[in-house]
């Protein structure tokens, strides 16, 4: 069995709840964050771009153009909104790191997510999250600790985003829309 595989098997035994919404649960950060747990959430996020395309391997047209729920993007737009809410996420690593507190700017995911790009093969996201990734944990893991408590402000929700909570979002954000895309598989038996 691959990693890739493993890592696939994983988040599928991870999936706890059954609202297909939230497989793995809603996003709760543990704070203060330990160094054992940033480690963990960087892992995940080099992790994610191998979990993803192992969680799309095979898939034809029609299964991609699958809704992963009722109501629900298609597992061909969740690839594509990992790619674009990743990018932003690694800009505002950026912009936390270099500015003080700066307010980022919020972006409409599901109008982006009824873009053309949204409809393109789903190669171009996976390589470009593979590039992404591999940059961004750079970023991370040559962080000092203090560097965690840089921040920048969400205007949406008004408060202000330490990098240890940041770090900790997009872990979880890759393995719960990879979730998305497994439990569709699972429930389907492709």
């Amino acid at each position: 069995m691959s990693d890739c595989q493993s890592g696939v098997e994983s988040v599928v035994q991870e999936i706890m709840i059954d609202d297909p919404r939230y497989p793995i649960g809603p996003f709760t950060p543990v704070m203060p964050a330990t160094p054992d747990l940033r480690s963990t959430a960087i892992a995940a996020i080099a992790a994610l771009p191998d979990t993803l395309r192992a969680a799309v391997a095979g898939l034809d047209e029609a299964q991609l153009d699958t809704a992963y729920r009722q109501g629900g993007w298609t597992v061909r737009q969740v690839v594509h909104h990992l790619a674009d809410s990743h990018m932003n996420g690694f800009i505002r690593a950026k912009l936390a790191l270099t500015e003080d507190s700066p307010t980022i700017k919020p972006y409409d995911e599901a109008a982006w997510a009824r873009l053309a790009d949204a409809r393109l093969p789903i190669e171009p996201s996976l390589s470009l999250l593979d590039a992404l990734h591999r940059r961004w944990t750079a970023i991370y893991a040559a962080m000092a600790p203090e560097d965690y408590t840089r921040s920048f402000v969400h205007p949406e929700f008004g408060q202000s985003h330490s990098l240890d909570r940041h770090v900790q979002n997009y872990a979880w954000h890759g393995r719960h829309h990879v979730a998305h895309i497994t439990g569709l598989r699972r429930r389907r038996g492709w």
